[in-house]
């Protein structure tokens, strides 16, 4: 049984074929409109179970037309309609009768002890569809997103990150362990990545360097990454914070920097990005937003162990 929980824990080999059969898949969906079902309907009869612990749209969205797309049905679940919230059911009875159910379960959670925990009880695959830690699904989407707006393998180009550390860093930095590439990371110092994933960089011998200037940073890069300064995840001083990250919001002054790098976030978007930057002809935010859908429908595949 495949999970597909952080991308530090599936092999390159198969991380490569995901994104392989999502560029076949989004290529023979051309002439396909939205709800239409691929022609080998490979997950025919198939059941999606998601839940949702904390808001989501593109996730939601992605992870429904993708079981669709490929023949199945998807079910969303929300915690408080839940015997596990009101504490009346265990999560292992929970994680039973979600397997009896459902051929595959996806997560979307503030507690990284659930997920672990749901990987234990459950007899059926587990995605992380973003916990406090990890987000595998955006950034697999946006290594796919890269390769196909650069028309390069993602090794041989230089990826920054200007923002805070957060889940989706996390899995970025993951990525360029897996992928091989070059990646500067642009923080104040007090929200650097913590010790552990510094240490891991280092154990993995990656290509990651750590700058408090963003300037510095965005230096050669050919594409840039961005998150929300004030995270879904975060238990701090607004105000205190977005002071932080002043003098690293990303507007034309600092793309100039870099004159050929796209933009992509994962959105939704704050104040650290300006519109004539999320805007401009450099963003692909859309392109990145849609192309879940396809990467999505792999990971479903892989999970199912269906990906040929």
């Amino acid at each position: 049984m495949k999970h597909f929980i952080n991308i530090k824990d599936i092999p390159y080999k198969m991380l490569r074929k995901i994104l392989s059969d999502a560029k076949k898949r989004k290529k023979k969906r051309n002439k396909l409109s939205t709800l239409e079902i691929d022609k080998d309907q490979p997950l025919k009869g198939s059941l999606l179970i998601q839940m949702f612990e904390k808001s989501s749209l593109r996730t939601r969205l992605s992870f429904y037309l993708a079981i669709r797309q490929l023949g199945g049905s998807a079910l969303t679940l929300r915690p408080d309609e839940l015997h596990l919230s009101k504490g009346g059911e265990s999560l292992a009875d929970t994680a039973k009768i979600l397997s009896t159910y459902g051929n595959i379960f996806m997560l979307r959670t503030d507690d990284e002890n659930k997920l672990a925990q749901f990987k234990k009880h459950l007899s059926i695959p587990l995605i992380n569809g973003l916990s406090p830690l990890s987000h595998p699904a955006q950034i697999l989407s946006d290594v796919f997103t890269i390769e196909e707006i650069s028309k390069k393998n993602i090794s041989k180009l230089n990826i920054c990150w200007i923002g805070d550390s957060n889940n989706v860093l996390n899995s970025l930095i993951e990525a360029s362990i897996k992928f091989s590439f070059n990646l500067n990371i642009g923080s104040p110092k007090k929200y650097k990545p913590s010790k552990t994933i510094i240490d891991w960089i280092k154990k993995n011998k990656g290509k990651v360097k750590i700058f408090d200037n963003p300037k510095i940073a965005i230096k050669n890069a050919d594409i840039l990454l961005t998150d929300k300064v004030i995270s879904m995840n975060d238990k701090v001083n607004r105000k205190n914070k977005i002071k932080d990250f002043s003098n690293f919001k990303i507007n034309s002054k600092l793309m100039s920097l870099s004159k050929n790098a796209f933009i992509l976030h994962c959105l939704p978007r704050g104040n650290e990005i300006s519109d004539d930057v999320f805007y401009s002809k450099k963003s692909v935010v859309w392109q990145q937003a849609l192309n879940r859908i396809y990467v999505q429908k792999s990971i479903l595949l892989y999970c199912l162990e269906k990906l040929r």
